[in-house]
C-alpha cells in the first residue's frame, strides 16, 4: 500500500527547511504536520518514542528520523529529479559540516542578537537538550568571534560559486544546495540586516538564495497530528527484517537496541532491530496510541546501544 508523505515539522526549524526544498526540487505532494518547537510533543512522541529533534518524516508506519535520513529516503523513493547528479555521497559529509560546525556559528550570532526577546521556557528546553545551558548573554559574548567564523564558511559556498554556475555544481539544484542554503535561510529569517552586513562582500550568494528559494516547498497540504497518529496505527510497516553480514558489532534483527543522537537532543529510542546498514538502523516499538512502528535512524551521528 502506498502512503501519503507526512511531514512533522514546525515553520522556523532550519533543518525542516532542508527537507521542504527538497519536496520543492522533486514537486512532492505532501502532509504538514504542525509540532511545538520544544517539549512536550503529545502526538509526536507515540511515534517516535521520545525522539526531540525536529523534522520527522512518517509515510504510513514507518518513522524516519534526522534530515540526514529523511533526504535519503526521498532520494530512494523518488529518484528523479536526482539530488545526487554529480556526487553520491559527498554531500552527506557536506552535511555535517553544515549542520554542525556552519550551524553553531549561526546560533550564537543569531541568539547573540535576540536573545532579549527569546522566552524562558524555550532556553529551559535548549539547555535540556544540549544537556548544558542556553546562555543568551553567553552567545552574545561569543558573538563577534562567531561572525568570524560564520564569514569563513560562507566564503566556502561563496568560493563555489564564483565561476558563475546557477547552482553549486552546474545549471541544476542539488543536496549540496540544500545543505548550504539552511544557514543562510536561518539567519535572514531571524537577523536580515546582520546577515546582510556578513554578505556584502559575497554578492553571489545573494543571487543563489534567491534562486534556491524560488524553488519552493513542493505541494504542502496541512494535516492534524490526531490524524497522523491514526493512519500510523491502522498501517503496517513496510521495513522487513533483513541481516547485515557485515555489522561491526555482530547486531542483527531481534536485538534490543536504544538509538540515540550523540551531539545533542540525546533521548534514547528503544526497540528491536529490524534491520542495520552502513548508513540506518530500523527498530520496530510499540505504542498504545500509534500502534506498531518501525522507527529509522542514520548511523552516523548515533549511538546504538545493546539493552
Amino acid at each position: 500500500m502506498t502512503h501519503e508523505i507526512i511531514f512533522h515539522n514546525f515553520a522556523t526549524s532550519p533543518f525542516s527547511e532542508k527537507v521542504r526544498r527538497v519536496f520543492g526540487i522533486k514537486k512532492l505532494a505532501w502532509r504538514s504536520v504542525e509540532i511545538p518547537s520544544m517539549l512536550p510533543k503529545p502526538l509526536l512522541t507515540p511515534l517516535t518514542g521520545g525522539y526531540r529533534k525536529t523534522p520527522v518524516m512518517q509515510i504510513g508506519a514507518d518513522i524516519y528520523c534526522d534530515s540526514q535520513l529523511i533526504i535519503r529516503e526521498l532520494e530512494r523513493r523518488f529518484p528523479e529529479p536526482s539530488l545526487f547528479r554529480h556526487a553520491k555521497g559527498l554531500p552527506y559529509g557536506v552535511a555535517f559540516w553544515t549542520d554542525r560546525l556552519f550551524f553553531m556559528a549561526s546560533v550564537p550570532v543569531i541568539f547573540g542578537e535576540i536573545g532579549h526577546m527569546v522566552p524562558e521556557d524555550f532556553k529551559k528546553d535548549r539547555a535540556e537538550m544540549s544537556g548544558g545551558t542556553f546562555s543568551t548573554e553567553a552567545m552574545k559574548a561569543a558573538a563577534p568571534f562567531m561572525k568570524d567564523q560564520w564569514r569563513a564558511h560562507a566564503s566556502f559556498v561563496a568560493d563555489q560559486l564564483r565561476d558563475g554556475q546557477k547552482f553549486m555544481t552546474g545549471e541544476t539544484p542539488t543536496a549540496l544546495d540544500i545543505h548550504a542554503y539552511m544557514n543562510f535561510w536561518f539567519m535572514k529569517g531571524t537577523i536580515a540586516a546582520t546577515t546582510a552586513s556578513l554578505l556584502k562582500e559575497f554578492p553571489a550568494i545573494d543571487a543563489w538564495y534567491e534562486r534556491v528559494t524560488a524553488i519552493g516547498h513542493g505541494k504542502p497540504a496541512p494535516m492534524d497530528g490526531k490524524e497522523a497518529l491514526a493512519i500510523a496505527k491502522a498501517a503496517t510497516p513496510e521495513a522487513e527484517p533483513r541481516p547485515d553480514p557485515y555489522e561491526p558489532r555482530g547486531l542483527k534483527p531481534g536485538d534490543r537496541v536504544t538509538v540515540a543522537a550523540d551531539d545533542y537532543g540525546r533521548d534514547a529510542v528503544a526497540g528491536e532491530i529490524v534491520f542495520t546498514n552502513a548508513q540506518e538502523i530500523a527498530i520496530a516499538r510499540q505504542d498504545p496510541e500509534a500502534g506498531d512502528v518501525v522507527v529509522h535512524f542514520p548511523r552516523a551521528g548515533f549511538t546504538v546501544n545493546p539493552i
